[in-house]
């Protein structure tokens, strides 16, 4: 009898030390994660990676093309970016600014010429986005096809285009998607992490470098090397820490491979990747 009672007691021993040890270990596995579920607004500054966020998969239409007015709103936004780095990165975000401005214009201009200037009696101004809304400049594909037809690509040299324009654009979204994909990698083997500056130089010199003549090249070198620190580009998405700043970065990283990934197919189907 007491055999027997000492046998349950070491079964009821065992099952409490078995549930123990599980609940210990499920304290692990539900663990709420550092990082945020989903992109937050950031109060008190103009750029926010929420909004590049949701116009980077407007972009994104069907049959693998891109839309252009959320691409080019994406840039508007990624201006705000580059603009919160301080006046030293001016020069970059002016060029950038100026070839958005040439296709919004490109855009207005032509569909002016298609459906007349009669809207404009009213005397109110046209919309910056009208042209980008339908036909020839709705998308990448639609632009290229409409801009071939038409004669107004260049193969030889400098046009007007909007394809030619778009290339600009297009390099200057893989460097920033170099940087940013620097950013979100961890230290090295020394477990020193690497600068801003430091992560723009070699997303520069794979991305742009090759097509600057060597004095931009040079006045590059002096912007980057004044670049802010790594704390502060993490205050740009919001958040206090590599930890919580690498998932924010993957996911934006990702939404820009496919923006480019889509924009560098339907170029390279055309042969305008090296347009001068």
């Amino acid at each position: 009898m007491v055999s027997r009672r000492r046998r349950m007691l070491i079964r009821y021993l065992l099952l409490s030390i078995t549930v123990t040890l599980l609940l210990f270990l499920s304290s692990f596995w539900l663990q709420p994660s550092t990082a945020p579920s989903r992109l937050q607004e950031c109060p008190g500054q103009s750029f926010q990676a929420s909004r590049l966020l949701l116009h980077l998969r407007l972009s994104l239409g069907a049959n693998e093309d891109v839309l252009l007015e959320a691409y080019l709103q994406s840039w508007e936004e990624l201006i705000k970016f580059m603009e919160s780095l301080g006046t030293i990165i001016s020069f970059f975000s002016q060029k950038v600014k100026d070839k958005v401005a040439v296709i919004r214009e490109l855009s207005l201009k032509h569909s002016r010429e298609i459906h007349g200037k009669s809207g404009d009696s009213s005397g109110l101004q046209t919309p910056a986005s009208f042209g980008l809304q339908s036909g020839a400049y709705h998308s990448v594909r639609s632009m290229v096809e409409a801009e071939l037809k038409t004669g107004i690509v260049n193969f030889s040299h400098r046009s007007q285009s909007g394809c030619r324009t778009l290339l600009r654009l297009h390099r200057a979204l893989q460097w920033l998607k170099l940087m940013l994909e620097g950013l979100a990698e961890g230290p090295d083997a020394d477990g020193r992490y690497k600068t801003p500056g430091e992560l723009s130089r070699d997303a520069y010199m794979v991305a742009l470098a090759p097509h600057h003549p060597w004095v931009l090249r040079q006045a590059a070198e002096l912007i980057f090397f004044a670049l802010p620190d790594r704390k502060f580009f993490l205050q740009l998405v919001c958040v206090r820490s590599q930890q919580e700043a690498t998932p924010i970065l993957h996911t934006l990283i990702h939404a820009l491979t496919l923006v480019h990934t889509q924009t560098q197919r339907i170029l390279d189907t055309h042969h305008m990747l090296e347009l001068p």
